[in-house]
């Protein structure tokens, strides 16, 4: 499961077990003054899901550099690993968001209904990288 984590929302996206198709799965608002909240909801996810690993979008500024949300997102990987047992890996997700903004550019959705969907157009972006990386 590709998590792209956001201070307001997360966006969730899961692949077959074949790893050959990438589909959206959700988008779950970010808890940060609550991290057992969101660990509590995460868990449920991964066992309705049967997930196997955690792929976390780690967002690197476009010069390479880790800002101020590449920390904070490699600290919730953190948290996920004290709290999960299943293997947790970071994937690059320069350009996710801005391949998601495409996507949704040519829809009729207004701009609340593309938010709503972004975050999860990410997660798959960040996942669909990963397993071209990983079968590479």
């Amino acid at each position: 499961m590709a998590i792209d984590y956001g201070l307001k929302r997360i966006g969730l996206a899961v692949c077959d077990p074949g790893e050959n198709f990438v589909s959206p799965l959700c988008q779950i608002e970010a808890t940060p003054k609550q991290p057992e909240l969101l660990i509590s909801r995460v868990a449920k996810i991964i066992e309705e899901n049967g997930v196997e690993a955690l792929i976390v979008g780690l967002p690197f500024n476009m010069d390479g550099t880790e800002g101020p949300q590449a920390k904070i997102t490699q600290k919730f990987a953190k948290l996920l690993a004290e709290n999960f047992t299943l293997p947790i890996e970071l994937q690059d997700e320069r350009l996710s968001s801005a391949a998601a903004d495409e996507l949704l550019a040519g829809t009729d959705f207004t701009n609340k209904r593309k938010k709503a969907r972004r975050d999860m157009l990410a997660a798959c972006d960040i996942l669909q990288e990963f397993l071209n990386r990983k079968h590479a």
